[in-house]
């Protein structure tokens, strides 16, 4: 069952939210409700939530503030904005804190289950692969070839469920798993046949592409949501991987021209 706290100060705006999840979710979703940052904050950690619903303007605690304090006492909680703005004027400070989605005001019910599902399955990819680094010793053997193979499958899962996060690296996966840096690295690489930056940057383009195609998206908004905090080290490493910039791959995607997209 997954533990969804809605934050938000405007009651009828908890209201539609708790209804969506029901609706949505049934049995397979327990809901609290603050309505305020602050009593966000003591909910997330004395429930231990698994998602937070989180309006950004608050009075008092704003959302930013409510789930920067969230995070650092239940880091596993997955945070998803919500706001009656365009995200780039929060982007920075949602990318830091490693928030996995956000939605717009008025809220859409689609959207709404969209981002609680992709923030449980982030969410599970985690525990799985914690789990599985806990009770599993890594042998570069043929008595661990399986197990191997079975733990890097979920390093798999946990990147195309989390590249969105800019603190997802090579050394703290490793570190998740408990392998040198170098090791893990050799790991990657033999398993997949492609280097772990390679691989990541593969998934963000990707992800990019899909919403560069929605043109009410800033260039800036799209790289907060695929992992970067610089949009112009975003637009560089774009147009490396793509052959164009953002710019222009928006331009020929809306006028469908020249080749894949």
């Amino acid at each position: 069952m997954i533990k969804i706290l809605i934050a938000d100060d405007e009651g009828y705006q908890r209201a539609l939210l708790a209804d969506i999840v029901d609706k949505r979710f049934g049995r397979g979703a327990e809901v609290r409700t603050a309505e305020n940052g602050r009593l966000a904050v003591d909910a997330a950690a004395l429930w231990a939530a698994d998602v937070a619903l989180m309006d950004i303007e608050m009075p008092g605690l704003s959302g930013i503030d409510a789930a920067r304090q969230i995070l650092a006492h239940c880091p596993a909680c997955k945070i998803i904005f919500i706001t009656a703005y365009s995200l780039f004027t929060y982007a920075h400070e949602a990318v830091k804190l490693g928030a996995c989605d956000y939605i717009l005001k008025p809220v859409d019910p689609d959207d709404v289950e969209r981002a609680v599902r992709r923030a449980a399955a982030q969410g599970e990819a985690q525990r799985q692969l914690e789990a599985m680094a806990a009770s599993e010793e890594l042998l570069d053997s043929a008595d661990g070839y399986d197990k191997t193979n079975l733990l890097m499958g979920k390093v798999k899962k946990y990147l195309q469920h989390n590249y969105m996060a800019c603190d997802i690296s090579l050394d703290s996966v490793s570190a998740m798993l408990n392998l040198s840096a170098s090791y893990f690295s050799a790991l990657f690489k033999r398993t997949f046949q492609v280097n772990f930056l390679d691989y990541l940057t593969e998934l963000r383009m990707e992800a990019a592409k899909d919403l560069l195609r929605d043109p009410l998206r800033s260039t800036a908004e799209v790289a907060g949501m695929v992992g970067y905090e610089s949009a112009n080290y975003f637009t560089r490493a774009f147009k490396k991987k793509v052959g164009m910039t953002p710019t222009d791959y928006r331009r020929r995607a809306a006028q469908g021209q020249g080749g894949p997209l």
